[in-house]
């Protein structure tokens, strides 16, 4: 038998196994499927590779491990209430109880009232909002950020830290190590640990060489998680740093969206960041869980919704599936990146086609081409059951934003597409409140007023080329 027929024997009987893998890995819809197996097919060689690096949700055995450890020993998250306990309850409709249920079987946080909160103006006074109030703690710090970068606002927030620690405030900060690696590896960070300010790095790389063979090295920790003294936190859709961003510049400026809570929903955050910081240090934070949970005022109910790869599969899209189902008069979305699977884009096609208001707000330009284009496949879909489409032309809209029938609000940093489904970790907070979801309603309409409107008859006179190649890219979405 000749070298090359063996070659060729070995070449065919890998490329079987592959294509068995794929078939028996659990929880993969069918497309997804039937895409790897095609590109497994058609690429031989790359194919095989593709896969065995991007194919398959793993963030390495250790620290799957290492996470349930943590998971399992850590206090319950409803903690012990004290003060007047009728403010923790959550009083909601029965309309809107399913959403909230849901949520718990999420991440085992129940709702809980006696919040309040603000949304901040734009990027800079969120910022300026974060030192104010670190400026002002006096217990403890947390931070977690996706991305945070060393320029104006990054720097901000870095001597900001340091002021607290030099008056005795214990400061927590924790970054991905993809998404902040430029910070990570600056003066700034060794001067934060010099300072005393206790750093981690979530999702560490290592030798990026060796990196896929323990897990794979795009599954990140996207949350962008900031909590004060156990009673303040930060929700949105911001990292930390300028408008301009300047790591993509030419799609300045950055659009956000923040809400500053106070209140018992920031016992939930920092269950979060303290389950992503005992992951990867070594340091017990399971006290401060333990505390009682205070609600000293009346507020509107609230609830994180944390999810990612070790959390149960298509979390995610079932809490926005169920928002959108739940509409009966309205339902406005903004989301940069929209990859819908195919469940989602016919929950959006029914909103509309049952009578509901809907809309979706896109940027005009994505810093994701590949993103980009296969999100206008689907617009034709959309503007035929009547969803009303907009693109953002004043800069990359980044905020992440449902609201349903002025009164209920999913905001956070979860996209719509497979990143924010299966591959991140992400933090969302769903709340009740007619008054705040005005809010953000309102903060929505600036953005339809800075857009252009979609037609079916611009769509429909693309050209050839153009929708070839948008669908393409959405072809390629199960494997994105």
């Amino acid at each position: 038998m000749s070298g090359t027929t063996v070659a060729v024997a070995v070449h065919t009987i890998v490329e079987l196994a592959v294509i068995i893998r794929v078939m028996l890995r659990p929880h993969r819809e069918p497309a997804s499927r039937i895409a790897w197996v095609a590109v497994v097919a058609a690429l031989p060689v790359l194919g095989i590779l593709a896969y065995l690096l991007f194919g398959e949700v793993n963030i390495g055995r250790q620290r799957v491990a290492r996470m349930r450890q943590v998971l399992a020993r850590m206090p319950d998250a409803a903690g012990a209430a004290k003060g007047d306990e009728t403010n923790l309850q959550a009083h909601l409709p029965e309309r809107h109880e399913h959403l909230f249920r849901l949520g718990r079987s999420i991440s085992g946080f129940e709702p809980v009232g006696g919040n309040s909160a603000r949304l901040l103006a734009d990027s800079n006074a969120t910022i300026d909002a974060m030192v104010a109030d670190i400026d002002a703690a006096e217990e403890h710090v947390h931070l977690l950020f996706y991305i945070w970068l060393a320029d104006h606002n990054g720097r901000k927030v870095v001597e900001a830290l340091k002021r607290a620690v030099r008056r005795g405030v214990t400061c927590r900060a924790m970054a991905d190590d993809l998404g902040s690696r430029l910070l990570i590896r600056s003066e700034h960070w060794r001067s934060m640990q010099d300072a005393g300010v206790r750093v981690a790095v979530a999702l560490p790389i290592g030798n990026p060489l060796l990196r896929p063979l323990r897990g794979r090295i795009d599954l990140r920790n996207h949350r962008k998680i900031v909590v004060i003294d156990s009673r303040i936190t930060y929700c949105g859709s911001q990292n930390c740093a300028d408008p301009e961003f300047l790591v993509k510049a030419k799609y300045a400026p950055w659009v956000d969206a923040v809400m500053r809570f106070e209140g018992p929903i920031a016992r939930q955050n920092q269950h979060l960041f303290a389950a992503d910081w005992m992951t990867y240090t070594d340091e017990n934070i399971d006290d401060l869980l333990q505390q009682p949970i205070s609600a000293p005022q009346p507020g509107f109910p609230a609830q994180v919704i944390g999810t990612g790869p070790t959390v149960r599969y298509s979390a995610m899209p079932e809490m926005f599936e169920s928002l959108i189902y739940s509409a009966r008069r309205e339902l406005v979305i903004s989301t940069p990146y929209y990859v819908p699977d195919e469940s989602m884009q016919n929950a959006l096609c029914s909103s509309a086609y049952r009578g509901v208001d809907t809309t979706i707000i896109f940027p005009a330009r994505n810093d994701s081409w590949i993103v980009g284009g296969a999100s206008r496949s689907y617009y034709a879909s959309l503007l035929d059951a009547g969803v009303t489409v907009y693109e953002y032309a004043g800069g990359l809209l980044h905020t992440k934003s449902l609201t349903v029938d002025g009164e209920v609000t999913l905001i956070g940093s979860a996209n719509m597409d497979r990143r924010s489904f299966e591959l991140n970790y992400e933090n969302n907070i769903l709340f009740y409140d007619a008054k705040r979801t005005a809010d953000v309603r309102e903060r929505q309409q600036e953005y339809i007023s800075r857009s252009k409107v979609i037609t079916r008859q611009q769509v429909a006179s693309l050209p050839l080329p153009r929708r070839l190649w948008n669908n393409t890219l959405a072809l390629l979405g199960p494997v994105l």
